[in-house]
């Protein structure tokens, strides 16, 4: 058997997810990463939701009519996919296994639910939770975004709950407080550093 030189170890890519409840600034740590030019490949996930304001198709999400996000349901095109407040969101396989063909970790955020989803498929995934300080200040959040109305904020909090019960499944959990984005970015970076310094490497098959 051919003995691997320590000297000669490579590091195979990392699939990174960011996860957590709504409204607890996903997008917002995503597009600072980006605004960092931070080497990694971000994966862009499918939805048959409206665009919000500013939000670019492709860039934030590919935004897909529902027939179309159902199709490639259908067609098997999706690595994970879910109904999350009555929307469809959904993570499309081929550009995940192009991304990882490259050799760029690859760093994707999906709800709660799709990454319980991935732990079971890609159980060398690292999952991290991304989450605020407080319920109080989690419900503040949602209210500011004015996108739902006070019902669903309710059922959104509702459901933060459950979501937060999951916490023990993730790999690392991250504080985005209020006015700190750059310190939840640097925690993240700073976790797929510590990653790249296993002695045993996580390696993602999909």
């Amino acid at each position: 058997m051919k003995t691997v030189s320590p000297y000669d170890r490579k590091q195979p890519p990392l699939l990174v997810v960011i996860s957590g409840q709504a409204g607890v600034g996903k997008d917002s740590l995503i597009k600072q990463m980006k605004a960092r030019n931070y080497p990694i490949h971000f994966i862009v996930t499918a939805t048959d939701r409206s665009a919000r304001p500013g939000e670019v198709h492709g860039v934030d999400y590919f935004f897909l009519t529902t027939e179309a996000f159902l199709r490639m349901e259908r067609e098997g095109e999706l690595l994970e996919h879910a109904i999350v407040y009555g929307q469809h969101k959904g993570i499309p396989k081929q550009q995940v296994r192009e991304a990882m063909a490259s050799g760029k970790d690859v760093i994707m955020r999906i709800d709660v639910q799709g990454a319980m989803t991935i732990r079971r498929l890609v159980p060398q995934a690292v999952l991290i939770f991304l989450m605020v300080e407080s319920e109080e200040e989690l419900s503040q959040r949602l209210r500011s975004r004015g996108d739902d109305s006070p019902a669903q904020i309710e059922k959104r909090l509702a459901a933060s709950r459950q979501e937060l019960a999951r916490l023990s499944e993730f790999d690392y959990v991250v504080f985005n407080r209020d006015s700190q984005l750059d310190r939840a970015v640097d925690d993240v970076i700073a976790i797929i550093r510590a990653e790249h310094c296993r002695v045993e490497h996580r390696v993602v098959n999909l």
